[in-house]
């Protein structure tokens, strides 16, 4: 069975790029050699890999990308930084455990709107 990641890389002027791959190495090494010119990356080197989170699919791993992608900044630090607490707290809504693609980390919970 393959594994496949969710990413948050940190670029050098302190944005955020969030993807998923099948190969974490192999995919930060090519954001590194600006593999894909047009990419968000390519222009924001160099970037630092600060979070990845392993998942059992392609679609749990573009899911959590999606959601991921549409939090704010502060609640992708709290993720990054692992502070659940936080990201509770920054959420809109009330929030549950759901059977995610992060819900095995035991220092990653991933949330989502009830």
């Amino acid at each position: 069975m393959q594994d496949f990641y969710v990413y948050i890389l940190r670029c050098n002027d302190d944005s955020y790029y969030i993807g998923h791959t099948d190969n974490i190495e192999i995919r930060f090494a090519e954001h590194q050699q600006r593999t894909y010119p047009c990419c968000y990356t390519a222009t924001r080197l160099p970037v630092t890999l600060v979070f990845v989170q392993e998942t059992s699919s392609r679609d749990e791993a573009f899911e959590a990308e999606r959601q991921i992608k549409k939090w704010t900044r502060k609640k992708k630090k709290a993720l990054i930084q692992g502070d659940i607490s936080l990201l509770k707290n920054l959420s809109k809504n009330k929030l549950l455990v759901s059977k995610s693609p992060l819900r095995s980390d035991p220092f990653v919970t991933f949330l989502v709107p009830r």
